[in-house]
């Protein structure tokens, strides 16, 4: 009897089917097959993949010839085998390619006014939408910088990140500009087993403050001040407030944006005086590239939305709390993404923007 053909599998190959054993879009027919395969090109005897797989030997005898035959189309069923599908091909068509564009009212497509449309039912259009990735009610954020300076800036600033300089402080300085003091019309309940957490929807407006902060990059403290407006004035107090903090034979780096009241000529004459001062600028709408959006973010989630202030000064003193608090035990923002990969997916960005402004398969207009 002669010896059973070798299976013979390449790595390309074996991830291939690695995957299609795994994936949970391969029907139950086709990870058995991508397995057999699997266990014969890693030396298994037949008998051994037919036992460790539950099915027969003539099973795996076949898919061994078909694979050593033609490959991964060996592993196809034949013609005319299978479940024959039960929707339409055009409506599963209409249900992909519609589902960009705008529903007859004007908004984005439901899964039911979908249903309704294309004659499938509500968890076909929802299985359809899951597999392709296809969310119409939910829409992404996005600003891309049209600062012609953007990549000398953007290094300029992750330099900073990955290598700081000697014998000197990174900060990522701005200024949150009106926070509200705002005071629930009326009490809301605690936080308890069984319910959640409650507060009114209307309330009482007390006034703003500004909060400048200054994260140091190495170490994770804000060092902070509080203003009642945003003016080159209060700007330039925050500063003298940060020379006056850093020990005097260390180099300052301050990362910031290009709000006017940081390049004021007031600013200006007073930094060409303290010379140890170094400002980098993030690109145009680039404010992302300044860790201290990430601590703006923390303490408007946890401090600022959360509380009920029936003044000004006691929304300030819970923010200098929770700045008090976050300083005993600082966390560290820092850059980890890889550079080169950013500026990638930036160029994509720009790539499927200009299509879709020249191109447009939305039905939007622009």
């Amino acid at each position: 009897m002669p010896a059973p053909t070798p299976v013979i599998v390449t790595e390309s190959q074996k991830k291939q089917l690695e995957r299609m054993s795994r994936a949970a879009t391969s029907s139950q027919r086709e990870a058995q097959r991508a397995r057999i395969i699997l266990g014969l090109a890693a030396g298994k005897r037949a008998e051994e993949v037919a036992e460790q797989l539950q099915t027969s030997m003539p099973s795996v005898s076949k898919w061994r010839g078909r694979w050593s035959r033609d490959g991964f189309a060996g592993l196809e069923d034949a013609t005319g085998r299978g479940r024959k599908p039960s929707v339409s091909a055009k409506a599963v068509g209409k249900a992909l390619s519609l589902a960009p564009t705008r529903a007859e009212h004007g908004g984005a497509w439901s899964v039911r006014e979908m249903a309704a449309h294309t004659g499938l039912s509500k968890s076909t259009v929802q299985r359809l939408w899951a597999a392709q990735g296809i969310a119409p009610h939910r829409v992404r954020g996005f600003k891309l910088s049209n600062d012609l300076e953007f990549e000398e800036k953007y290094w300029d600033v992750v330099g900073l990140y990955l290598n700081p300089p000697h014998n000197a402080v990174v900060l990522c300085c701005d200024e949150k500009s009106q926070c509200q003091a705002l005071e629930r019309t009326q009490t809301g309940l605690p936080l308890g087993q069984g319910h959640i957490r409650t507060r009114t929807h209307d309330y009482y407006r007390h006034g703003t403050v500004t909060l400048f902060a200054a994260l140091d990059y190495l170490s994770g403290k804000v060092l902070a001040h509080t203003a009642n407006r945003h003016r080159h004035n209060e700007w330039l107090a925050f500063l003298k407030k940060i020379d006056a903090s850093v020990a005097a034979d260390k180099e300052i780096h301050i990362i910031c944006d290009n709000y006017a009241t940081h390049k004021h000529p007031a600013v200006k004459a007073w930094l060409t005086r303290k010379k140890r001062f170094h400002l980098h600028f993030t690109p145009t709408s680039g404010s992302w590239l300044n860790l201290v959006e990430r601590f703006f973010g923390e303490i408007t989630r946890k401090v600022i939305r959360l509380g009920s202030f029936q003044s000004v000064p006691q929304l300030v003193a819970d923010i200098y709390r929770f700045l008090d608090h976050h300083n005993l035990k600082p966390t560290r923002y820092q850059w980890t993404a890889d550079p080169h990969a950013v500026l990638d997916k930036i160029a994509r960005a720009w790539e499927a923007l200009l299509e879709e402004m020249y191109n447009p398969i939305s039905g939007t207009s622009h």
